[in-house]
């Protein structure tokens, strides 16, 4: 992985992926400490970011591999940026996705015509699965974030932030970042490294699902004990990735840890002063800031709302709860 690779893909999603604007508002710094800006990925093509390193994933095949179709596991997000991607170029999808993740993520990916094929998370490997209908239908598969492609197309992000950042004035400070299995958190902190050196990314998980954070800590990879059970569906993995690893070890600084309320307040908030629709894993960042801002540094932070895939009755506890 380098800054090269995030630059070809940035090219390969022009005029694709939508570049997503920062957001503010004065009631969000006043809770924050500091100026807040908002990057929107919930408000990329089938409502996250995944869309980017799926699209530029699919078009870096050639086109005999690509012909033959490709194959992707995901809760839902990278599910439906596959499905798009792939519809967008006309080749067959088929996406093993958990039986427990959100109706709305498994009936949008079907609807994008994707075959959708359901497995136990907690009692089946996703990984194991993929591979053995890769292997029996000839398709490639499409890593949701230990693939170098997808981080590059995930790091687009980065870019876009570092530009701007430069229009808004600033060019330090912290930039919180949703992580799951740690595709965008790595892409980012690779094309910040080349384009804004002085912003730090952090990578921000839900309770009990905090493997990133404590790699950080112990020097190495950890696994979470469990791999179900959260409001956070979209960014619940093993473990952090053989590829994604080394690069937020490198990068990224200490890793934050917010709770579902924390979320589900951030998710109140994102609608009342910004009016996002952002999903529980979509705003732990943005939780983060709100209401962690003493583990926070810079006078302007930046957070990535990764994405807005929630199913209604979920937002709805966030709206009664909190709004």
């Amino acid at each position: 992985m380098n800054i090269e690779m995030i630059r070809t893909a940035q090219g390969r999603l022009r005029g694709h992926a939508r570049v997503t604007p920062l957001l503010s508002s004065p009631f969000l710094d006043e809770i924050a400490g500091r100026r807040l800006f908002v990057k929107p990925e919930c408000l990329q093509h089938t409502g996250s970011f995944k869309y980017r390193g799926a699209r530029n994933a699919i078009a870096a095949l050639d086109d005999a591999t690509r012909s033959r179709g490709v194959i992707a596991f995901s809760s839902g997000n990278h599910a439906q940026g596959v499905a798009l991607a792939a519809a967008e170029h006309g080749v067959a999808a088929v996406i093993v996705m958990p039986s427990d993740a959100p109706k709305l993520k498994i009936d949008n990916t079907r609807a994008l015509g994707a075959e959708v094929v359901l497995y136990d998370r907690a009692n089946e490997d996703r990984d194991k699965i993929g591979a053995q209908l890769a292997g029996d239908r000839g398709l490639t598969l499409v890593k949701p974030f230990d693939e170098p492609q997808v981080i590059a197309g995930q790091g687009t992000v980065g870019l876009e932030i570092a530009a701007q950042a430069a229009e808004h004035g600033y060019a330090d400070g912290d930039v919180l970042v949703p992580c799951g299995g740690g595709g965008l958190t790595s892409g980012i902190a690779l094309a910040l490294a080349s384009d804004a050196p002085g912003m730090r990314v952090r990578p921000v998980e839900p309770e009990g699902f905090d493997d990133v954070a404590r790699s950080q800590a112990a020097g190495a990879i950890q696994r979470n004990t469990r791999l179900s059970g959260s409001l956070c569906d979209a960014i619940i993995t093993p473990q952090p990735g053989d590829l994604t690893w080394p690069v937020i070890d490198l990068y990224c600084g200490p890793g934050l840890v917010v709770s579902e309320d924390d979320c589900l307040r951030a998710m109140a908030l994102a609608f009342t002063r910004l009016k996002l629709v952002i999903e529980p894993g979509g705003a732990v960042a943005l939780a983060a800031a709100l209401f962690h801002r003493d583990q926070v540094a810079g006078d302007a932070v930046t957070v990535v709302t990764s994405g807005g895939n929630v199913d209604a009755q979920v937002f709805a506890q966030a709206l009664e709860r909190f709004a």
